[in-house]
């Protein structure tokens, strides 16, 4: 699974707008804009996120799940969360949703 936040953070790491994740994927527009303001996972038919996550993979990007350890080299994010915390840092912080404020440009 991907949620939207590693979607969105995939997207830029790669220094690409939406309009060509869609390309590399096979997707439509109006697709990546629905996965990537998905609340948390990241909602689709299962044909649409293997598509979506080979053309992440094939641009050099490495999903790692939540506990998961990355064999691979190269630079990385990973949120890192309190243990026991069910809340991303900012929101616990901020009150905030995650999805709320502003948003990058597409």
């Amino acid at each position: 699974m991907i949620t939207a936040a590693q979607l969105r953070a995939a997207r830029v790491l790669l220094g690409i707008d939406q309009r060509r994740l869609a390309e590399l994927s096979g997707l439509s527009v109006p697709t990546i804009q629905r996965m990537e303001a998905s609340e948390t996972m990241v909602r689709g038919n299962v044909d649409s996120l293997v598509k979506l996550i080979a053309a992440l993979e094939g641009a050099g990007i490495e999903m790692i799940d939540e506990g998961a350890v990355s064999n691979s080299q190269g630079r990385g994010v990973r949120l890192k969360i309190k243990p026991g915390s069910t809340k991303n840092p900012v929101d616990a912080r901020s009150g905030n949703k995650a999805s709320g404020g502003a948003r990058a440009r597409t």
